[in-house]
């Protein structure tokens, strides 16, 4: 009599799976949506995301992600665009992603309100903060914040949803406490990304709502 095996489960569904098991054990009362983050990466390995039931993904080069989204087209899927954003790259950013989480300035918001393409919903903006206030970062500095918000009061096309960071991996902790309480100051505001593959229950249990995790689900990129 033949033996019946399971067919193993492939890499990338598995790793999708510890992840959002990582991220259910954390206690919050936020809804956490996890962000593939898939940059370097071939389209065949968000396709193997994909059939595991990943629908966002987050990329940071834009011409790669262009090649990958029109890849995948017809998927139902949810773009992030998470990298650094030059201005002559913000119209071909409006009109292939849902979400942008890395606006550092006023002139780039401008940018994407004005060339979000009107048969599209308004695209969802983050701002970039530069927690630490490390000069070799991107991003607002804490003081800047408040300034800075009321320009989005005139942008009819975008909307602001909260804050991005990256944290100085040395004291994600304090980082991340820090996050939390501007987003306590902001409490029309209701999206926190933060949090990658080593340090998202820290995040989590400081509100963050988007995690960007890419090593732990796709393996170290080269």
């Amino acid at each position: 009599m033949k033996k019946c095996s399971l067919k193993p489960m492939p890499m990338i569904a598995e790793n999708l799976k510890n992840v959002q098991n990582r991220i259910n054990t954390v206690d919050t009362k936020n809804k956490v949506t996890l962000i593939a983050v898939s940059k370097t990466k071939p389209a065949a390995d968000l396709q193997q995301a994909i059939d595991a039931g990943q629908r966002h993904f987050g990329e940071n080069y834009l011409q790669e992600a262009l090649e990958k989204i029109d890849i995948l087209k017809g998927q139902n899927l949810i773009w992030h665009f998470i990298g650094p954003i030059q201005s002559n790259k913000t119209k071909q950013i409006t009109q292939n992603f849902s979400w942008v989480h890395s606006v550092d300035r006023i002139k780039i918001a401008q940018r994407l309100n004005d060339q979000r393409p009107e048969n599209l919903e308004k695209l969802n903006v983050l701002l970039q903060i530069n927690i630490d206030n490390e000069p070799t970062k991107s991003g607002v500095l804490i003081d800047e914040i408040d300034e800075i918000i009321l320009h989005f009061e005139n942008f009819q096309n975008i909307s602001l949803r909260g804050f991005m960071c990256i944290p100085n991996p040395n004291n994600s902790a304090q980082s991340f406490a820090k996050m939390a309480k501007i987003m306590q100051k902001h409490p029309n505001l209701d999206t926190l990304s933060m949090g990658m593959s080593h340090d998202l229950e820290l995040a989590i249990e400081n509100g963050a709502t988007f995690v960007r995790i890419g090593t732990d689900i796709f393996g170290k990129r080269a």
